[in-house]
């Protein structure tokens, strides 16, 4: 690959194929041009760039048969130059599209899938709640409700990416006749269907995050998930979308070492660059490996993944790891930057913040941790 990024250290952009590595170079260029220059701007506004979402049709990023390193690899670029950025496609392209493509029938992938493939139309995946977050496969209140060929939709929503903008919005909810958790693709303008933004936010600030009600929101049976039966359903698409998060966060810790390396080759003090210190190159190491060790186990997970011998364990630990190296690596970065760090212009102060997010969401580290372990042991320490 002729343009690589300093912190792959052992060149694990290498095992992307010819034709994956002419994706990756086209979306980083992408990203360097369109992305880059207003990502602060848009930050501090808490704006999203919507004049950008039909570039990224012509990326060739979303509904393509992609193996799942090259996937990841989308994840951590995207992450690399924003992780709001990230994040929005994670949501339309992981959560939303996935949850089409696991679980709703032959015809409703037909109908949908294409169109928000060509971002014509854009997803967003309502699963949390304002009174449940980790509890949320037990605890969820939205409920559904089937009324001859159509259902009713009651409750709330919180967090919900993409929600103020979104043409389809997947709503999980409680049936109300069998206690089930089923699936149904909501249109944004759907009476009894409301998102208000969520405001003040200190991560993430470019996504527009959305707090829903749904009152009497009627549904009809044809946009019902067909093949979404249970919350074991739900379940397989965060699966899939938590590994695409350590994704996210090893191309946070890349870009963290990146920007703390160039500002410790140009910054001097004492009449020489701050690189030339021992204290300065030992937080660089320790970054790097920060970074090299999370790559290393996320292309691991991508393998498993194509193998066929993904389990829930190995997207719970890589999301648990990763997310809390990333918190050092971007910390470690600030430090070296010092007062700069806190400056937005600096860059890394962006990183900083919305890394607390990425650490949270898709599962936080303690029941990442409870999944793993329940793994390993064989007992659940499940509530």
């Amino acid at each position: 690959m002729t343009d690589v990024l300093a912190g792959d250290l052992y060149q694990m952009q290498d095992l992307l194929t010819d034709d994956e590595r002419v994706v990756v170079e086209r979306l980083r260029a992408f990203l360097r041009a369109e992305v880059a220059p207003i990502a602060n701007d848009c930050w501090t506004r808490a704006e999203f760039p919507a004049h950008l979402v039909k570039r990224y049709a012509d990326l060739g990023i979303a509904g393509h048969p992609h193996s799942s390193l090259l996937s990841g690899w989308i994840a951590l670029e995207m992450a690399h130059t924003d992780p709001s950025m990230a994040t929005f496609f994670g949501v339309h392209s992981g959560l939303a599209m996935g949850s089409v493509a696991a679980c709703g029938s032959p015809e409703q992938q037909e109908r949908w899938l294409p169109p928000m493939a060509a971002f014509d139309q854009i997803g967003a995946f309502a699963l949390t709640e304002p009174d449940g977050g980790s509890d949320v496969a037990a605890g969820l209140r939205t409920t559904a409700r089937r009324d001859g060929d159509a259902w009713v939709l009651n409750g709330a929503k919180r967090w919900i990416g993409n929600g103020t903008f979104a043409d389809l919005i997947v709503v999980w909810a409680r049936d109300e006749a069998d206690n089930q958790v089923k699936g149904f693709v909501v249109r944004g303008d759907n009476p009894g269907f409301a998102a208000t933004k969520i405001e003040d936010k200190i991560a993430l600030r470019i996504v527009q995050n959305a707090d829903i009600t749904l009152t009497d929101c009627r549904v009809s049976e044809s946009d019902r998930l067909a093949n979404a039966h249970s919350f074991k359903d739900t379940a397989t698409i965060l699966r899939q979308t938590r590994s695409g998060v350590a994704w996210q966060a090893v191309g946070v810790m890349l870009a963290a070492y990146e920007i703390a390396l160039r500002y410790a080759g140009e910054r001097e003090q004492f009449g020489r660059p701050i690189g030339s210190f021992q204290l300065v190159q030992d937080l660089l190491v320790r970054m790097l490996g920060n970074a090299t060790a999370a790559l290393g186990m996320v292309v691991r997970l991508a393998q498993l993944q194509d193998a066929g011998q993904y389990r829930d364990e190995h997207s719970a630990l890589a999301k648990a790891y990763c997310t809390t190296r990333m918190r050092e690596v971007v910390g470690w970065a600030r430090e070296l930057l010092a007062g700069n760090g806190i400056v937005l212009g600096y860059d890394i102060g962006r990183f900083v913040a919305d890394s607390e997010a990425l650490y949270s969401y898709e599962g936080t580290r303690e029941i990442n941790t409870l999944i793993v372990g329940r793994a390993v042991t064989g007992l659940s320490a499940f509530v």
